[in-house]
Parts: C-alpha cells; structure tokens; sequence
C-alpha cells in the first residue's frame, strides 16, 4: 500500500526520494496563476503528498470543523502574530499567505448542508463534501485545483457485489460526484475530475469472499470538459493468459499518460513542463488526446 499509494501521489514510481506531489509540481507549471496559495485545495486532517511541495497551497479540514474558529481567529492574537512574522522574510511571507488563505476559504465556504456530516469517515461523508467543496471552488474563481482521499476500499473480505462493503462505498463516491457536478452549475463545463487508486483488486476472489490487492485497475475521467461516455486505452481481457502473474488485471496505460492530457489539453500547461511534473516519462498517450474536447 504504502509504495503504490507514493508513487502514485508523488508521480514518480519507484523513486521513495522524490519528497513533493505532481499535482504541486502541476501546479507551479499552470499559466496565468498568480501564485497564492487558494490555487490549489486539500480537503482533509492532513495535506496530502500530492500536494506537497514548493507551491504555496491550502488545506481544510473535513466537516464544519473547517469553519471552526481558531485561537488565531481572535484579533488580539491574530495582531500579535502580526507583529511578531511582520518580517519580509520566508517564514514572514509563509504565515501571510496561511492568514490570507484561511480568511478566502473561510469566507467561501458553504455552510454544511446536513447536520448530520460532522467530519464522518470517507467515503459515506463524501455528497456533503463534495457539495461544500463545489460550492467553495464557485465562490473562490482563483482555486484551480482540489483533491479528496477518500479511504475503506481494502475489501478482504465480504466484499459483495451489488450489495454489500464494495456497493456500500461505489454509492457515496457516485452520489458525491453527482452532487460536486450540481453544485458547479455551468462551472462543470469548465472541469475534469480524475478518480484514481494505488491499484486494483484481484480477478479471483479469495477465501474470505474479498478480494486481494491486485494490479492494474480502472481510471474515472469525467466534467464537461472531458469526452466521456467510452472506454479509452485497450482491453486486455480477463483470459487467464492474459492476466498479469496469472491473478491480476494488466495495465495497459500509465496513470501517468491520462493525467498528462488532463494537465496539458485542459489545464494548459505547456508540454515542456512534464518532464518537470513527471521525471523520467514520456508521454505515450495512445488515443488519449481525444479525451479532452
């Protein structure tokens, strides 16, 4: 898990040194950004790998905790911080950017639409998120880019099929893009969702009627930017010569091969950023240009 979920999130598999995310590295390569640090949104506890990096970004909490005032939300201890990082330094210039950021989001943000999201694990919480996070991205014209990690796939065991765990967590992920789509209004014509994971499950199932961790797996593609409703990349089939180690799903298209068209037909970052965002790969991307309109 922990080397997938690294390489994927980092952009370079099999380097463990490569310490910041693509998508910040993105980020720095996005043109006619002014810099801030509202350009580019974690919803979590904790900023994601992915957007880790040089690129100054912003990171809310889950739930209504990320409208919860702070100690620093007092004025008289937000004017002593004031006073006391008023220095045109790194680490002076660091606390502004976190000050003006809180303050943007804050002010942008919706207020909870059920009272009942009170920072619930993912991904039964996701439709209220995905909503607020909408909502906020609507009012905020600056946020280019967002990211949402949602956990509980691990289905080892008692996975089901049209019902039970793996049901239980496809409904809310649907139900939350549905209404992040909703929330947008016309912006959605504008946007790209990608859904991606560390990797698939295996084509058998196991003992415990789960399944184990697999190999390749399948890319989410969709906003009104995208040309959707097809299956991009090739087919290998579920024939036992073709499976991968005789168990797994094959891979046919780099991860790295989608998020490059996304970046450079719908962002338009220039391509000679990739290899920035992307060290040592070559974009191949097979029938992928016609993903973007």
């Amino acid at each position: 898990h922990f080397d997938a979920q690294l390489f994927i999130e980092n952009g370079a598999p099999g380097r463990r040194a490569v310490a910041d995310g693509w998508m910040n590295r993105l980020l720095a390569a996005i043109p006619g950004l002014v810099r801030g640090p509202t350009e580019a949104v974690a919803v979590g506890p904790v900023l994601p790998q992915i957007l880790k990096g040089r690129m100054p970004v912003a990171n809310l909490p889950l739930g209504p905790a990320a409208a919860t005032p702070l100690a620093i939300d007092k004025p008289e201890v937000a004017s002593a911080f004031d006073r006391l990082y008023a220095a045109k330094d790194a680490i002076g210039q660091a606390y502004r950017q976190g000050r003006m950021a809180r303050a943007e989001l804050i002010a942008g943000l919706p207020a909870p639409p059920d009272p009942a999201d009170s920072g619930a694990p993912a991904p039964n919480g996701f439709p209220a998120i995905a909503a607020r996070l909408a909502g906020l991205m609507a009012h905020d014209r600056k946020i280019r880019l967002a990211v949402v990690s949602l956990g509980g796939w691990d289905t080892h065991v008692r996975q089901g099929n049209h019902a039970g765990q793996l049901a239980e967590r496809l409904r809310p992920l649907g139900d939350g893009l549905a209404a992040f789509a909703k929330a947008l209004g016309q912006d959605w014509q504008n946007t790209a969702v990608v859904v991606l994971s560390e990797f698939g499950r295996t084509v058998r199932e196991n003992g415990d009627a789960g399944t184990d961790h697999g190999h390749g797996n399948a890319i989410w593609v969709l906003g009104g930017a995208v040309q959707g409703g097809r299956i991009y990349g090739e087919w290998p089939g579920l024939a036992s010569e073709a499976l991968y180690e005789g168990r797994d799903l094959a891979i046919t298209t780099d991860f790295r091969a989608v998020l490059t068209v996304v970046a450079t037909r719908h962002l338009r970052s220039p391509d000679r950023a990739l290899s920035a965002i992307f060290p040592d790969f070559s974009p191949t991307h097979s029938g992928l240009d016609r993903l973007i309109a």
